[in-house]
């Protein structure tokens, strides 16, 4: 059994706070019933459930954030590089995959979901999502290079929008993107001048990589960092 909020929740009509008005406008059916209470519980398998008079298939939905280790590719299957759903030991990841990419020789903060909706609006462009990296890099970083970055950069084939910049010390800055484009960060640094010899992300979106994780560990997120997810995505 779950509370009706949480399902609908889960199942992408929103936060909880924006299912409760769902709720409350009568929108809501279970077994031909109209149903008002957030806090009604239901049973997600059997019971008949109808949202703005559509059935809905309830599928369990499942949210992980992975501490990407270098030397693991972000792919479901791979006949050559471990993939990052090999080192993810959860019985139930068959319709699994990574929210984007992260390059293999990058560590960090990856989501791993089974929501194909939210994925795909998590990665739309019109939501600019930050995306932020741990750069290092090889030359001294100047003050010349930032305001580059910050104005944005043309590369041979894209423009990148400009950057955040927050400069720990001069081989060491934060950088924070909207975009998720092909080797992004390496590029970027590549066109200022300089080259980058470590990479890791720390944040995407709403979520901040837990630092209790080790490389190659992983954990489910909590309810509020899916709301949050969801509040970012919106919902179709």
């Amino acid at each position: 059994m779950i509370r009706i909020d949480k399902l609908l929740s889960h199942a992408g009509f929103g936060t909880r706070k924006e299912v409760k008005v769902l709720l409350k406008q009568g929108r809501v059916m279970v077994n031909g019933t109209c149903i008002k209470q957030d806090k009604t519980k239901v049973n997600e398998y059997e019971d008949d459930i109808w949202v703005d008079g559509e059935q809905l298939t309830y599928v369990k939905q499942h949210f992980i954030m992975l501490n990407k280790p270098a030397g693991v590719i972000s792919a479901t299957v791979d006949e050559i590089h471990t993939t990052v759903m090999d080192i993810i030991d959860f019985p139930n990841k068959k319709d699994m995959f990574p929210v984007g990419r992260l390059d293999i020789d990058t560590e960090g903060l990856l989501l791993i979901c089974n929501d194909g909706k939210l994925a795909h609006r998590l990665l739309l462009p019109k939501h600019h999502v930050d995306k932020v990296y741990e750069v290092h890099v090889k030359e001294i970083f100047d003050e010349k290079q930032k305001e580059q970055l910050e104005q944005g950069i043309v590369l041979s084939d894209v423009i990148c929008e400009g950057a955040q910049v927050k400069v720990i010390n001069e081989h060491q800055i934060e950088l924070t993107i909207h975009e998720g484009k092909f080797h992004q960060v390496k590029r970027m640094m590549h066109a200022v001048g300089n080259e980058v010899t470590y990479l890791k992300r720390i944040q995407f979106g709403p979520l901040s990589l837990d630092s209790s994780l080790a490389n190659g560990e992983w954990r489910f997120l909590t309810e509020e960092e899916v709301e949050a997810l969801y509040a970012l995505g919106g919902k179709t």
